[in-house]
C-alpha cells in the first residue's frame, strides 16, 4: 500500500494499492470483453450515462475539490474550478454522443460508382490505454474517459502515482452512474508495465498526457496503435505597445504563478514591446508582490500553492540559479518555504539557459523586451515547443499576422495561453504533442471511418 502526502504540509491525504501485472492484465481483459457490449450501445444510452456522471460530479464539487487540494496541493479556488470543468467535460460529451458524425459518400461521382450509394460512419476502435498526469487529476482524466464513453470504446486508465485518489473517486462515480462493467478501468500501476501493454494486440490506442520525453518515448513503442500526445511547453505571451496592457497584467501574473506554474500552458516567457517595457515591468512586479498570495492551498486567497514535491522545487531553483550565474537578473528575492516557491521574475536571461529553452513547470516568469513585432514572433517560435501562445494587441492586422506566423496549436488574442475550454481542439505542434483533445476532437481520434456501400438496382 502506498501513502499519498499533502505537498504543502505532509499530512496523509490517503492510501492506495498499485496493481501488479496480473491485476493490470485482468483489467485489460475486462475492458476487452466489455467492448463487445459497449460498441453496440445506442447514442441515447451513451449520452444518458455521461449526463448522469456530469450530474454526480456537480453534486460533489466541494469534496472533489478538497481531495484535489489534499493530494495535488492545488489551491482550493482552482481545485473547485477543476471539478466544475470536469462536470462540463462530461456534459459536452453527452451532447456530442448524440450528434451525428455520418457522411454521405458520393460514390456515383465517378463512372465505376454509378448505381451505388454510400455512407461513412465513425466507429469505435476498442481498448484505449490512457495515461494522465498529476496536475489536473480530475479533468484531464475526464478528457480521456468522457470521449471514450461517448464513442463506445473501453479504456484502461493509469492515473499519476502522485495523484491517484481523485481518479479513483471518479471511478466510483462512474460505477454509481451505471457505467457498463469493465468499460472504464481506472487502475494505478507502475510505469514500467506500460511498454508491455503496448505489445498487446487488444490495445488499439494510446492517449498520453505528460512530459515530452516520456510521451515521445512511448510513441516509438506504440507501432500498431493510434496515438495522441498532450505534452509540455514553455508558453509565451506578446504584449505589444498598442495593447490595453494594464488590464493584461493580472491575467498574465495569474497565468504565470497560479498553481505554482504547474501547467503545460502556464505563462513562462513574457515578451514586452520596448516602448512600454519599463511601465509594464513595474506594474507586473507590483501586482505580483501584492496580489499573488503564496502558501496554504486550503486558503481561498492562495493562488500559488506548493510544488508537487521537493524534487520539482529543487529543479526550478537549480535552473534559476543557473540563469543567475549566466547573467540573469532576479526582480524579486528568491523565497522558499517547504515545497512553496514564491514567484520568480527573471530578466536578461540568456536564450541558452534551460529555464528559457525547457519547460520550467514552476512559478517562473521571464521578462524580455523587443523592438519590432516580427522580432517577437521569431522569438516565440525559437522554441522546440508549440502548444499555445497569447498576443495582446489592439490591431487586427497584427493579430492575424501572429496567427499565421506562430507555430502553436492555438494563438489567443488578448488572452493568456493558459485559457482552455472543454470543447475546443486542444493540442500542440513540434515537441508539444501529436493529435488533439477537446471532446469532439478526441472522439475523432478514438474512432475510425467505416464505409457502408450499397449497389442499387439499375434503372430501367
Amino acid at each position: 500500500m502506498e501513502t499519498i502526502l499533502n505537498p504543502f504540509n505532509g499530512e496523509i491525504a490517503g492510501h492506495y494499492t498499485p496493481a501488479a501485472l496480473p491485476a493490470v492484465r485482468a483489467a485489460l481483459d475486462s475492458a476487452r470483453a466489455a467492448f463487445a457490449h459497449t460498441r453496440h450501445l445506442p447514442a441515447s444510452e451513451r449520452s444518458a450515462l455521461l449526463s448522469r456522471v456530469s450530474e454526480l460530479i456537480s453534486k460533489r464539487i466541494e469534496p472533489l475539490a478538497q481531495l484535489i487540494r489534499a493530494e495535488a496541493g492545488k489551491p482550493i479556488s482552482l481545485a473547485r474550478v477543476e471539478a466544475e470543468r470536469a462536470a462540463h467535460t462530461f456534459s459536452f460529451a453527452a451532447q456530442e454522443a448524440k450528434a451525428s458524425h455520418d457522411r454521405v459518400v458520393e460514390v456515383d461521382a465517378s463512372a465505376p460508382g454509378r448505381n451505388h450509394t454510400g455512407l461513412a460512419r465513425r466507429v469505435p476502435i476498442g481498448v484505449i490505454l490512457g495515461i494522465s498526469p498529476f496536475n489536473f487529476p480530475l479533468n484531464l482524466v475526464a478528457h480521456k474517459v468522457a470521449p471514450c464513453i461517448a464513442t463506445g470504446n473501453t479504456m484502461l486508465l493509469k492515473p499519476s502515482p502522485r495523484t491517484p485518489l481523485t481518479a479513483l473517486a471518479l471511478a466510483d462515480i462512474l460505477s454509481e452512474a451505471g457505467a457498463p462493467s469493465g468499460q472504464v478501468q481506472i487502475v494505478p500501476f507502475a510505469h514500467q508495465l506500460v511498454p508491455g501493454l503496448l505489445e498487446e494486440s487488444s490495445v488499439k490506442m494510446l492517449t498520453f498526457t505528460g512530459s515530452a520525453a516520456v510521451g515521445w518515448g512511448l510513441k516509438r513503442l506504440a507501432v500498431k496503435q493510434k496515438v495522441t500526445l498532450e505534452l509540455g511547453g514553455n508558453a509565451a505571451v506578446i504584449v505589444h505597445s498598442d495593447a490595453a496592457w494594464p488590464a493584461a497584467v493580472p491575467l498574465i501574473a495569474a497565468a504565470a504563478f497560479g498553481y505554482a506554474g504547474q501547467s503545460c500552458i502556464s505563462v513562462q516567457r513574457i515578451l514586452v514591446h520596448s516602448g512600454i517595457y519599463d511601465k509594464f515591468r513595474e506594474a507586473f512586479i507590483r501586482h505580483t508582490e501584492t496580489a499573488i498570495v503564496t502558501g496554504d492551498p486550503g486558503s481561498d486567497a492562495t493562488l500559488n500553492g506548493p510544488m508537487i514535491d521537493a524534487a520539482a522545487r529543487d529543479r526550478v531553483l537549480a535552473w534559476t540559479r543557473e540563469a543567475l550565474e549566466c547573467g540573469a537578473h532576479c526582480a524579486l528575492p528568491l523565497r522558499q518555504e517547504g515545497n512553496c516557491l514564491w514567484p520568480i521574475i527573471l530578466e536578461n536571461v540568456p536564450p541558452e539557459a534551460r529555464i528559457v529553452s525547457e519547460e520550467a513547470f514552476g512559478p517562473v516568469a521571464l521578462l524580455s523586451r523587443y523592438n519590432g513585432f516580427d522580432d517577437a514572433l521569431a522569438e516565440v517560435n525559437a522554441s522546440r515547443y508549440g502548444l499555445q501562445t497569447g498576443v495582446f494587441t489592439a490591431t487586427f492586422d497584427l493579430a492575424e499576422r501572429a496567427f499565421n506566423a506562430i507555430d502553436a496549436g492555438a494563438v489567443l488574442i488578448n488572452q493568456v495561453p493558459t485559457f482552455r475550454v472543454e470543447n475546443m481542439p486542444y493540442g500542440g505542434v513540434k515537441e508539444s504533442g501529436f493529435g488533439r483533445e477537446g471532446i469532439r476532437y478526441a472522439m475523432e481520434e478514438m474512432t475510425e471511418w467505416k464505409c457502408f456501400i450499397v449497389r442499387l438496382p439499375a434503372a430501367e
